[in-house]
């Protein structure tokens, strides 16, 4: 897709190698809307532009990273189009890209959307809602932990637990909840992001769910056999991680992504320094 400016002193040209990434861009609304108000004011501070967009803290600053190219920041760190953005702005005036779905439609076809439980993690932009489902999932999993007797070190279980039935349940509550908070120190160290906590900590309680499951497993089978479904479930949790930074935080998928392996490694490397894992 080329755009080339019609002013003499504009001979610059706005080229996107792969059309699909223009149509990406575009066809959201949110992200023409952004592209709009930018293009009719010189700058806009983050706090304004999500009260005008009247959006949650983490979908601004998806959409905003998603039109990362065409955007800087001044000192005091508001918003302006650069010059690949004034001619994705001109552009707008004179074509109207196709409709898109929300921030969902990154994630893909459907059965991923599924496997990111995408639609679920929606809904979390409102998180008191989904606070109650949040809760339940990590007490469930802190019950199934001590009722299967197999001390929850995060991704990883012990077949064993020399603790009394309450220390392990709140050994579970401490691990993801250590995660929430170590998460949120990652998001902003990396990524500057601020605000969403409540929606970060409903996100990943969310994604503690197959985690949450494995102790009921492990009741009705053996350890040999019970460990091969934790590795599945393993990777399921790590990909609901990478949809509960992408949402709360706003991250593009492909980042969170390697924000969850992340987390899955030092967790791997802990409990290796440890001695857990031989």
């Amino acid at each position: 897709m080329l755009f080339i400016s019609q002013s003499a002193s504009e001979l610059e040209v706005l080229c996107l190698d792969d059309k699909s990434q223009y149509h990406t861009l575009l066809r959201n609304p949110t992200r023409r809307k952004i592209i709009e108000i930018l293009g009719e004011q010189e700058k806009i501070g983050f706090k304004e532009l999500k009260e005008t967009l009247g959006l949650g803290v983490g979908t601004v600053y998806y959409h905003l990273d998603m039109l990362s190219d065409y955007l800087s920041q001044d000192k005091q760190r508001k918003y302006r189009l650069n010059d690949k953005g004034r001619f994705l702005h001109k552009s707008l005036k004179g074509t109207v890209p196709p409709s898109t779905l929300d921030i969902s439609e990154t994630i893909g076809h459907q059965l991923t959307r599924w496997l990111f439980l995408a639609s679920v993690f929606a809904k979390t932009a409102q998180p008191l809602k989904l606070l109650p489902i949040a809760l339940l999932i990590l007490f469930s999993g802190a019950f199934g932990s001590a009722l299967a007797s197999s001390q929850s070190l995060l991704f990883f279980y012990l077949p064993y637990t020399n603790y009394q039935f309450e220390t392990t349940s709140l050994l579970y509550l401490f691990n993801w909840i250590s995660l929430f908070f170590f998460s949120d120190l990652i998001l902003y160290a990396f990524f500057k992001r601020v605000g969403g906590d409540l929606q970060l900590f409903v996100c990943i309680s969310i994604a503690s769910f197959p985690m949450a499951m494995f102790p009921y497993i492990f009741i009705f089978f053996s350890y040999e056999i019970a460990q091969y479904l934790l590795l599945a479930l393993m990777i399921w949790s790590s990909m609901l991680l990478s949809s509960a930074y992408s949402f709360s935080k706003g991250i593009r998928l492909d980042r969170s992504i390697m924000l969850s392996l992340l987390m899955l490694f030092l967790n791997t490397a802990v409990l290796l320094f440890t001695g857990h894992l031989t």
